[in-house]
């Protein structure tokens, strides 16, 4: 009984963690969108398109980004932020042994940028954290998921050009599983290059 116990509350911790960690992008998500939503932002402000890949998959996303007006001072650059929506494309290595397998991915990324020099360098660099869900449960050879709704994270350096800046380009490394909601919760890696066009 106190093995029991003991591993009982040992645990009870670490889910409580997790499914605080599941609210928390559920609020910064709905926040970014909540807000986007209120000021009208219809016009998204770039459209991008990248592709990537982890072990056994090939993945290939375009989608749409709004900047939205939070703005901050952070030492010698400046702290923006905006919102993401995309569609993926997923080629899988079937894990029956069947060859490719497919799905698809919708995702919605609020995220922070930052940009040294007061704002006017071409450098940035950016994280963010958003909702995510497949057309089907995530298979490989190597790991199975355990639901189609996932939390999508990432970390990216990349730089502008053009003589408004229009182009961008990025170094993206994206992380995608369900905060431990639900198990087996293995997560995934993709490095992805991105190119954008702002309008």
């Amino acid at each position: 009984m106190s093995n029991v116990l003991f591993h009982t509350n040992h645990t009870a911790p670490s889910r409580r963690g997790r499914q605080a960690a599941a609210l928390l992008g559920i609020a910064i998500s709905l926040s970014f969108t909540g807000h986007a939503a209120a000021q009208g932002l219809t016009h998204p402000s770039s459209a991008f398109v990248q592709s990537g890949s982890a072990q056994g998959t090939r993945v290939l996303t375009v989608g749409l980004a709004w900047d939205l007006p939070y703005r901050w001072k952070l030492g010698p650059g400046e702290l923006g932020s905006y919102l993401e929506a995309s569609y993926a494309y997923w080629q899988i290595q079937s894990s029956d042994r069947a060859g490719l397998s497919h799905l698809s991915q919708f995702a919605l990324i609020p995220a922070l940028r930052y940009r040294p020099a007061d704002g006017a360098s071409p450098w940035f660099f950016e994280a963010g954290l958003g909702l995510t869900a497949t057309s089907s449960v995530y298979r490989t050879r190597q790991k199975s998921f355990s639901t189609s709704f996932n939390f999508g994270t990432h970390l990216a350096v990349g730089r502008s050009f053009g003589e408004q800046r229009q182009h961008e380009v990025s170094l993206r490394l994206e992380h995608f599983s369900n905060a431990g909601i639900k198990h087996p919760n293995p997560g995934e890696n993709f490095v992805q290059i991105r190119y954008a066009h702002r309008f």
